[in-house]
């Protein structure tokens, strides 16, 4: 089965220091509505038509620790009959149309993209150990539908991953899935560790201190899980990377081989004012005392990332 995969930089470090082979290490990022690089579209296909996210459930997780990433999914869609107060995630994913809009103007096509949350399988009894390497995550998306759709494989605390920590904390990539009808299409699959005990500091900040830089006060989650929240934050960052750079060729700066993508080009930035250290103007809520910036479905506050404006080439936040 071949793959194709690219690493997420570790998004918890929003500091001038490397744990990845990504360009954006030497990267200093201050304020949200900083000027990038022209971000560049390379001609190769986008994810389009309807999509559905099916999660891949590796290890040991409470079933109100699902309910935090399947609730996220599904707040991605925006649902007249049910609108999230503001800001939203549907809001936040909005950005996202305006790669498409671009595209169909460079292409005269017209090309639209409606996510959808999947099937959930479960597979608590650690089918290939509790050590796994990149092939093996690759093994666990399969598991999934492998047309018209997006496979997460989301692994609990006690599950180490190749290079998770010391160089990632979740990759998305694509591979050849079975033959369909007698066509073999490609499948794009995302995976995403849960760092609450192996590396907190580096995948689930501003949750938790980092291990590096400036030590402000960790934030209280929204979803009161540590690792569950961090795991939200690297989990959209990814999908954004995957529907607009799902092959290698859409849209991203630098070299393909670590491409800055529509979130990691802004590591760091959740919020106006962020600078090393600092998650930026963050929504506070008056109960918990939780930091988020986006509503959700069923009450949901999450923190989700800055993502590049491509008509800008800028850090666009939410607030």
């Amino acid at each position: 089965m071949a793959s194709l995969s690219y690493s997420s930089l570790l998004f918890s470090l929003f500091l001038t220091i490397s744990l990845l082979h990504s360009s954006s290490e030497a990267r200093k990022l201050s304020e949200s509505e900083q000027q990038l690089a022209v971000f560049k579209y390379h001609k190769g296909p986008l994810l389009t038509g309807k999509i559905s996210i099916n999660l891949i459930w590796y290890g040991k997780f409470k079933p109100s620790q699902r309910a935090i990433i399947s609730d996220f999914i599904t707040s991605l869609s925006s649902s007249p009959s049910k609108p999230s107060s503001q800001p939203s995630v549907a809001t936040w994913w909005k950005t996202i149309e305006k790669y498409y809009h671009l595209t169909t103007s460079k292409n005269s096509k017209s090309q639209n993209l409606a996510l959808s949350l999947g099937a959930q399988i479960i597979d608590e009894n650690y089918s290939l150990g509790k050590s796994l390497t990149d092939n093996q995550i690759v093994k666990l998306a399969s598991k999934g539908a492998q047309k018209d759709a997006i496979n997460v494989v989301l692994t609990s605390v006690d599950v180490t991953v190749d290079g998770f920590c010391s160089s990632k904390c979740g990759n998305h990539g694509s591979s050849s899935g079975a033959r369909i009808n007698g066509k073999r299409y490609k499948f794009a699959y995302i995976w995403v560790g849960n760092s609450e005990r192996q590396c907190p500091g580096q995948c689930a900040w501003p949750f938790h201190q980092p291990i590096y830089g400036p030590q402000n006060p960790a934030l209280v989650a929204p979803n009161n899980d540590v690792g569950l929240d961090g795991m939200v934050i690297n989990v959209a960052s990814l999908l954004a990377g995957t529907v607009t750079n799902p092959f290698g060729n859409g849209y991203f700066e630098g070299p393909k081989e670590a491409p800055l993508e529509a979130a990691s080009a802004c590591t760091g930035v959740y919020g106006k004012g962020a600078y090393p250290g600092y998650a930026g103007n963050l929504l506070v809520d008056p109960t918990t005392g939780a930091s988020y910036n986006a509503n959700g479905v069923n009450g949901r506050k999450y923190l989700v990332p800055a993502l590049v404006d491509p008509k800008t080439s800028a850090c666009a936040t939410l607030v």
